[in-house]
């Protein structure tokens, strides 16, 4: 048969109906399942998902082979995950998991398998016209992960595939249902595996970064409470503040403004609409573009900050090898350094930078 597609299967039920369907579509299909973290977690379900994706490939009559990838992901995302949440920042580790792993790691090892190329259950789509590559949003407006997959480049795109770009996720449950999977119903996972819910995210970073209890400060700079630690709060945090009902206006709820690091002080405001949580422009680095070049025209783009926000329209109004600064048309609600800010041009996902500081 010809070289196989291989598909990075999760047991979740998008990447078991990648698999499903590029079995329908003729293609030889074998699937790989990658373990990328080694731990004693209770919230990391590696173990269920692996029980599901074997379950599944034995369902489509697909070989399944398992992969660890875990010094990979400690050397090339957790390190870094753990290094930026030091400096009071808010990593997106999802972001450089699909470079380092799925599109690196997971992609050199199929390729030495012998495959034709990769294909993943994310819902975004590639085109390629003239031997340029586009990574473009997939057609569910709420399932849409072109943000999480800005760091690829011409190289990844042209050996991967996204079966699910062109379909909505109801769509895909029901195909998965329809054909008799075990996991059509399965609940979508949330956060990074070794992180689990939100709930538990304060237990797992202390593991790693030492605590720094400090003040609560009012954007007046009035003390108001105390926090557990900086690295615990991110900009427009509401819950889990603590802040008592004998500061400011009882009805008013407080968000985190800002992060004074160099003495330890977590700077707050009261009510969604206070003009500290907003800032019109960014200055970013570590700029990376898809087509290996910035787009010619700098204005009329359009950019998020956080996954699933409306797009923003936006100027990128100084532009470096490494470093931009980002004007937004309106002021945008708590820009968080240490996140990505990604540029679209319509559908068509350009590229993207981290966000270093806001103004």
């Amino acid at each position: 048969m010809s070289n196989p597609i291989i598909v990075g299967i999760s047991g979740g039920v998008d990447s078991s109906v990648t698999a499903m369907t590029l079995k329908k579509q003729g293609y030889n299909v074998e699937c790989v399942f990658m373990k990328n973290w080694e731990g004693e977690d209770e919230t990391c379900t590696s173990e269920q998902d692996y029980k599901d994706a074997l379950a599944v490939c034995n369902h489509l009559n697909l070989p399944l082979r398992s992969v660890n990838f875990s010094k990979e992901y400690w050397n090339n995302v957790f390190q870094y995950f753990i290094d930026e949440y030091a400096k009071g920042r808010t990593p997106n580790p999802d972001v450089l998991c699909n470079r380092e792993v799925k599109f690196k790691a997971f992609l050199d090892f199929a390729l030495e398998l012998g495959a034709n190329k990769i294909a993943t259950g994310h819902f975004a789509r590639i085109v390629e016209s003239d031997g340029l590559f586009q990574l473009l949003k997939g057609v569910d407006g709420d399932k849409d992960q072109s943000y999480f997959l800005y760091l690829l480049g011409q190289d990844a795109l042209s050996k991967s595939m996204f079966p699910l770009g062109g379909i909505d996720k109801k769509n895909v449950r029901k195909l998965a249902e329809s054909s008799g999977l075990i996991n059509h119903a399965k609940k979508d996972s949330t956060g990074v595996c070794f992180i689990g819910e939100q709930k538990f995210f304060k237990k797992f970073l202390k593991k790693y970064i030492p605590t720094q209890p400090g003040n609560i400060h009012t954007i007046d700079g009035n003390p108001c409470g105390e926090h557990d630690g900086l690295m615990f709060y991110t900009m427009g945090q509401r819950k889990g503040l603590g802040i008592g009902g004998g500061h400011g206006d009882k009805e008013a709820p407080w968000f985190v403004a800002d992060k004074d690091l160099e003495n330890n002080i977590l700077i707050v405001a009261q009510g969604h609409d206070h003009p500290a949580l907003f800032h019109q422009k960014l200055e970013a680095d570590q700029i990376h573009w898809i087509s290996g070049s910035p787009p010619h025209a700098l204005e009329n783009i359009s950019a998020k900050i956080r996954y699933r926000q409306m797009d923003q329209s936006c100027k990128i109004t100084t532009l470096s090898t490494d470093r931009c600064t980002v004007k937004f048309d309106k002021p945008q609600f708590a820009i968080a350094p240490g996140q990505s800010i990604v540029f679209y041009k319509g559908d068509d996902c350009l590229g993207g930078a981290i966000i270093d500081n806001r103004n």
